[in-house]
């Protein structure tokens, strides 16, 4: 009898002492004075949440009214690992500066224009500025260093209404916004209003095309959102390097341009 490899299941469970234990580490804040009840309390949550058996390893007073909570537990839940179905790869080759370079100037016979900046209240440049500065990040050089394209950094703490403004100014391709500000979805809510401000300030397209720039957004906290969801054009995760966001760039404003053999 043949098996049918789609029908094959690669079952696992977490990993604490021993093989398929089922333990789990987790850690929480809970509003609630540091004492014996409190600990009551971080147990019941654990519980509600699937541990069990649970126990406290942990606690440490946050004041005199927050106590956080270190909790070692089993959880009795299955994942079939092989039916996980997540895209591997991406859909774009990565190219040299020497390929990004050629393709916009034999294809766009003109510099590309990238506008970066963080927006809302967000002050944590490192992203952004890891992407576009010229030292760049994990050994590759930021799109400064690419002859071809023009780069406005705008910095931190920029408010929306003066980035759809200076990218209309300098009419720019692409638009690539960095968010790590995460509080109460922060980073979700700018982004949304972000696109937003670009769509009313662009008027649509004809003939095809976007009639806007390309709106990149990235940071550590959106794998729970797709970039339609936003409104934006591609979401970029932590431990994104410059030459993944150029071949997109690429990819998405050049199609039609395929590296030589």
């Amino acid at each position: 009898m043949t098996t049918d490899v789609e029908t094959i299941k690669q079952i696992v469970r977490p990993y604490g002492d021993t093989t398929g234990d089922g333990m789990v580490q987790v850690s929480f804040t809970l509003p609630v004075p540091h004492g014996p009840r409190a600990e009551a309390a971080a147990l019941q949550l654990a519980r509600g949440m699937g541990l069990d058996p649970a126990s406290v390893v942990h606690t440490k007073a946050m004041g005199s009214e927050f106590t956080f909570f270190i909790v070692y537990g089993r959880v009795n839940h299955l994942i079939d690992y092989a039916g996980i179905d997540v895209p591997e790869g991406r859909e774009y080759p990565l190219l040299t500066p020497g390929q990004v370079n050629l393709a916009i100037k034999s294809v766009l016979q003109r510099r590309l224009v990238v506008v970066g900046a963080c927006i809302g209240t967000d002050a944590h440049t490192v992203g952004i500025d890891a992407i576009l500065n010229v030292k760049g990040f994990a050994g590759e050089k930021g799109l400064e260093y690419y002859r071809e394209i023009e780069v406005h950094n705008l910095g931190a703490q920029v408010e929306v209404d003066v980035l759809v403004a200076h990218a209309k100014a300098v009419n720019a391709d692409v638009v690539l916004v960095s968010q790590v500000v995460t509080q109460k979805g922060a980073h979700v809510h700018n982004t949304k209003q972000m696109a937003g401000a670009f769509t009313d300030a662009y008027p649509t397209a004809v003939g095809g095309g976007l009639g806007r720039p390309l709106l990149i957004v990235g940071g550590p906290r959106f794998d729970t959102v797709t970039p339609s969801d936003l409104g934006v054009d591609r979401i970029f995760g932590r431990g994104t390097t410059p030459a993944e966001v150029a071949g997109y760039i690429v990819h998405a404003l050049i199609p039609e341009w395929r590296p030589s053999e």
